[in-house]
Formats: structure tokens, sequence, C-alpha cells
């Protein structure tokens, strides 16, 4: 079976442009119309980004400069030791070497002296003699008694070996004859107490002869002949001293305690001998602080063979040989006194702020001594804000000692 198609209409041929081709003068404007618009298109970009990179550009610089206004710019100094002292002078007062006053052991009245003040007396010297009339009364009557005692002893030791024999005829019963060996000990006993006796009251009859118990110099006598003394009245008869060398006593100050030691040598001077020194030497310390001044006490020794250096005259000692680490200084504008207490701000290496709590010692004014805190390494801030806190970063201007920055 066949199928027949139906043919379509037929498209008719284009008609031909009236125009006719494009001539080459009309191409040649069009492409100059082209180059002309990319111009202006070209110079529109322009004229933007002419207005644009600058406000990102300025934009760009203000926001660094507010990043870098926003952390502060310091100047730092670092601690420098402070001026070593060239000496230290402190009151002292001179005793003597050994010094004692003598007293009446026994009670009298004082029948002469033999030395008066100023005198040298060596050890042994008689310096005066006291009278004991019941002394003497009470010493013979005490060897009277210990007569009496030897006597009876005698007596009893005699009537004891005769028992004894006796009861080796059993004439006397055993009890007996031990009664009176028991009474010839007990006189014994009885003597031996009575010569006891005698010997503490010759001691006490030889206190009548006051004597020097070490050489020395009288430098006080509190009685006179006649005057009344009684044993243990705590009168004072004489004052000896020994000034042959003096004992010069000072007290040293907490700060500087440490340059102090056993064996140092020091100058002594005396107001009243003006150009003269001594010399003296340090020869103990107490070991301890007062605590009621905080200060050491020192003993210090000096030659006075010529006798120049009267004792318990108030002077001066010099300490030329103070071995001492100078505490550290720091400007006065370095502190913030604050609730915690006195702080310093030190920058890290990382530029970071550490606000430390410092002692401080002297104040000189425009510097100031720190005694722990900070050390001579540590970049510490001039001139801190009342804002500064710890852990902020900051810029620091540059680096000084504290020295620098006060001659500024």
């Amino acid at each position: 079976m066949s199928t027949s198609q139906t043919p379509g209409p037929a498209i008719p041929p284009p008609a031909p442009d009236p125009a006719g081709p494009i001539p080459a003068a009309d191409a040649a404007a069009s492409k100059k119309l082209r180059h002309a618009a990319l111009v202006a298109a070209a110079l529109v970009a322009i004229g933007a980004a002419a207005g644009l990179v600058p406000r990102w550009l300025h934009r760009n610089v203000l926001r660094v400069e507010t990043r870098d206004l926003a952390i502060q710019t310091v100047s730092i100094v670092t601690p420098v030791p402070g001026k070593a002292a060239a000496g230290l002078t402190l009151p002292a007062e001179i005793k003597a070497l050994v010094e004692a006053p003598i007293y009446a052991r026994t009670s009298g009245y004082l029948k002469r002296y033999l030395v008066d003040i100023g005198a040298q007396v060596k050890a042994g010297d008689l310096l005066a003699e006291i009278d004991t009339p019941e002394l003497n009364q009470e010493l013979a009557q005490t060897r009277a008694q210990l007569a009496q005692a030897d006597a009876g002893l005698a007596l009893a030791k005699m009537t004891a070996a005769r028992w004894a024999d006796l009861l080796k005829s059993a004439s006397v019963s055993e009890q007996e004859a031990a009664e009176k060996q028991a009474d010839a000990e007990l006189k014994s006993a009885t003597v031996e107490a009575a010569r006891a006796n005698v010997h503490r009251l010759e001691e006490l009859q030889s206190f009548e002869r006051i004597t020097a118990p070490f050489a020395g110099t009288i430098t006080a006598r509190g009685t006179d002949i006649g005057q009344l003394i009684a044993a243990g009245s705590n009168k004072e008869l004489f004052r000896l001293a020994q000034t042959g060398r003096l004992r010069v006593f000072v007290r040293v100050p907490q700060a500087t305690a440490r340059g102090v030691a056993p064996g140092q040598m020091a100058e002594l001077t005396i107001q009243e001998l003006p150009g003269r020194s001594f010399p003296a030497k340090v020869v103990r310390t107490s070991g301890a602080m007062s605590a009621d001044s905080r200060t050491l006490l020192t003993e210090l020794e000096v030659d006075n063979t010529p006798g120049e250096i009267l004792a318990g005259t108030y002077a001066q000692v010099r300490f030329n040989e103070m071995k001492l680490d100078p505490p550290l200084t720091l400007p006065s504008n370095t502190l913030l006194f604050r609730a915690e207490g006195t702080q310093v701000g030190v920058v890290g290496a990382d530029n970071k702020v550490e606000l430390r709590i410092v002692a401080m010692g002297r104040d000189f004014g425009p510097t100031v001594e720190i005694l722990g805190g900070v050390t001579a390494r540590d970049r510490v801030i001039l001139n801190p804000s009342d804002s500064l806190v710890s852990g902020s970063t900051v810029r620091v201007a540059g680096g000084t000692n504290a020295a620098a920055a006060l001659s500024r």
C-alpha cells in the first residue's frame, strides 16, 4: 500500500538588499566608534580607580594609625647601683676592758685605806683594812669551843678503848661498849663541825684586808676612815678598772650590719682630741639585731697604753672597710603608689608590662633606694600612667639607665 505525501509550500528565495553591500568607509567609522567606546570605558574605570584607591589607602593608613595609637609608647630606665659610701661613722661608747666594783665581805669599821682615785694598783695590792672587833670575838669563842670539843673527843676515845678491853673479859656488855664507841664518833663529828666553823670565821677575818683582784686603776672610792661597813649592804668601797686596753661599743644600723665582721679595722676619734685618730679592731658582735632599735651591737678594742683615752668617753667610730653591695636606685618618677603598695612597671622581652611591688630604702629626692623587687637588668617604665596594668602591651621609645635619666 503506497502513501502519497503532499508537498509543503515553497520557500521563496531571499529578496535582494536594496541598499546593496556596506561600503568600506562605513566599516571604518564603526570601528572608530567601538574604539572610542572602549577608551571611554577605560577612562571611566581609571577615574573610578583614581577615586577609590586613595580612599582605600587612607582607610588603611587610618586603621594602622589607630592600632598604633592604641599601643602606649613608654620610656624606660634600668636600675643602677647607688654610690658606695666612703665610710660609715657612728657614735660609740668607750668602756674599760675589765671593770669591777669592790665590796666588803665582812662587817666592821674602816681602819684605813691605802689608795685613792687614779691610783695604779697590781693584783693582790692592799687597798684598805677593816677593823672587825665582833668577828674577832666570835672567832676566839669558836676556837675555844673547838678546844673543848677536842678535849671531849680525847676523853670519849679513851673511854671507848677501855670498854673495848673490858668487853674481852666479859666485864661489860656489848651494848655498853657499842655506846661508848658511838659516843667517841659523835665527839669526833662535833670536833669537825667546830673546826669548820673556825675556818669559816678565819676566812671572814681575812677579808679585813681588801686587796685588788686584778691590775688596774682605782676609778672611784666610796668610803672613808671610821665609816661603818656592813657586809652584804651593796655599798661600793672602790671601783677598779683596767684601762690599758679599752672596749668600744657601737650600734650598727640594720642596713649596714652585714658589712661589719670580727677582725675588721676602724678609726676611733674623740672630739676633745682634734686631729687624732686611734686604730680600733672589731673583736665581736652580738650576732642578733636589737629588737627595740634594729641595730647590731658591735664591740671593738683599742690600745690605750699611753692612757690618752678616758674610759666612759663618748666617741665616734668610722668604718672605712665596709664591704657592702650598694642597693639599686631608681628615679622617683618610676614609682606608682597604689593600695597594693609601691609598684613599678617592668617591660618584659615581649613588650608586655608587669607591675611589681618594690621595697623602698632611703629617699634621696630625685632618686630612691630599691631594696627588693627589681634587678639591674629590668626595664622600668618612666612616668607610668595611672591606667597602666599588668599584661598590657607597650612600645619602648628608648632605654637608658637611671643615672642618665636624671641627667636629662
